[in-house]
């Protein structure tokens, strides 16, 4: 997830434009700023890039979920169905909202298990909320049947998946509401910051809303006289976020097409003779990111020596079985119920009744499969990395 990597000169000068004018602000201000909009342009080329109708600029990733949720009336007593393998921000906006996460298993696409999935969903589900994992995507196709025969909205959450697709179609326009994130290790990067994207009109126009303290925008009243049709909150993209937003998104194809894809490949074919290791599956390769190589190494003494000899190379891997902020076995401030709430809200009601209980051994099928996984980042300036890697396949 390279991000970072790219920003240069025209990152540079949209900024540049952005402070020229003095106005670091998103709405308001139009005649210091002489028709000048950073993140309204930005928030227009992510939907033409994604192919749909709308898409409302953020301030965070966690920040879209969050807003997304709320554009689809999610509160107290819903339940949303996620995946145990997944950034702990999906399941902290769900609590946030006073909704209940109910986590299902993932399978070897690292994504939803759309056969667990359907043993999940209660009287009380009203969302569905797919991750696309580690740059490719979940079975999205299944996940949508289910979601339509239980007449189930849907929030993908794209954050890792930023310009993936699958059969052609651009992955977070599948369901109601797709979610994205700026942060410093995306694909692309704004620092911070969010996207939704969706085609539904009404969706787009409550979440702009929430997103702006309840602000109507109506366009032919000053800011401070607009109408509020309800109570928001501040999760607003400034302009100078917009304007790099605005130069990283023209290089994405580019990241994952010219850099990314063919540091994967090398990488990839570099492995491929091993016979201890499998690949992960991905349900449609010309539609993959490739932020990451994963792969499946099923004998523990194996595993244990891949990553002894990568790190004698000091080649960056990750291993999921140890991870503490994406594998459900490990969020002990979930398990323990943790929470600032000084009664314990939203695992307790004011009474001290629980609302909910995860245990971290309810999962087994995600725990076992990313007990065998390893993911080897990929970014754009690979070549010292590659050549590490080749030397260090040789002892496996």
């Amino acid at each position: 997830m390279p991000g970072y990597e790219t920003i240069g000169e025209e990152e540079r000068r949209e900024v540049l434009e952005i402070l020229s004018k003095k106005v670091l602000f998103r709405y308001e201000f139009h005649s210091e700023r002489g028709g000048v909009y950073k993140v309204e342009q930005f928030e227009e080329e992510f939907a033409r890039y994604c192919g749909t109708r709308f898409a409302l600029a953020v301030s965070s990733g966690t920040a879209a979920l969050k807003v997304a949720l709320a554009s689809l009336g999610i509160g107290p007593g819903d339940e949303v169905v996620t995946q145990g393998f997944t950034f702990v921000a999906t399941w902290e906006a769900i609590l946030d909202m006073g909704a209940i996460p109910v986590f299902s298993e993932i399978d070897e696409t690292l994504c939803m298990d759309p056969d667990d999935l359907e043993k999940r969903i209660s009287p009380n589900t009203k969302v569905i909320m797919p991750v696309h994992m580690c740059g490719a995507q979940a079975r999205i196709d299944k996940i949508m049947e289910i979601a339509k025969r239980h007449n189930l909205y849907v929030i993908e959450d794209t954050a890792q998946a930023c310009g993936g697709r699958f059969r052609g179609k651009t992955l977070g326009s599948f369901g109601d509401v797709g979610t994205f994130s700026f942060d410093s290790v995306k694909t692309i990067t704004t620092g911070e910051g969010g996207m939704l994207i969706t085609d539904d009109e009404s969706l787009y126009i409550k979440a702009s809303q929430y997103h702006d303290h309840g602000h109507d925008h109506n366009p032919e009243l000053p800011r401070g006289l607009e109408g509020r049709d309800f109570i928001g909150f501040n999760f607003r993209m400034m302009e100078l976020q917009g304007a790099i937003g605005i130069a990283q998104l023209r290089k994405l194809d580019s990241i994952i097409l010219k850099r990314q894809r063919k540091n994967k490949k090398i990488i990839k074919e570099l492995l491929s003779g091993k016979d201890l290791i499998r690949f992960r599956h991905i349900p449609d390769p010309e539609g993959d990111t490739a932020t990451f190589l994963s792969i499946f190494i099923d004998n523990e003494d194996e595993l244990k020596r891949f990553k002894d000899i990568m790190g004698s190379y000091n080649i960056p891997i990750i291993y999921w079985g140890e991870n503490l902020w994406h594998n459900f076995s490990h969020w002990e401030h979930l398990h323990g119920q943790k929470s600032i709430q000084r009664y314990g809200y939203p695992f307790k009601d004011r009474d001290g009744s629980l609302r909910m209980r995860y245990h971290s051994d309810e999962l087994p099928k995600t725990s076992e499969i990313l007990s065998r996984c390893i993911s080897i980042p990929i970014s754009i300036y690979m070549d010292e990395t590659i050549e590490k890697i080749r030397e260090a396949v040789t002892r496996l």
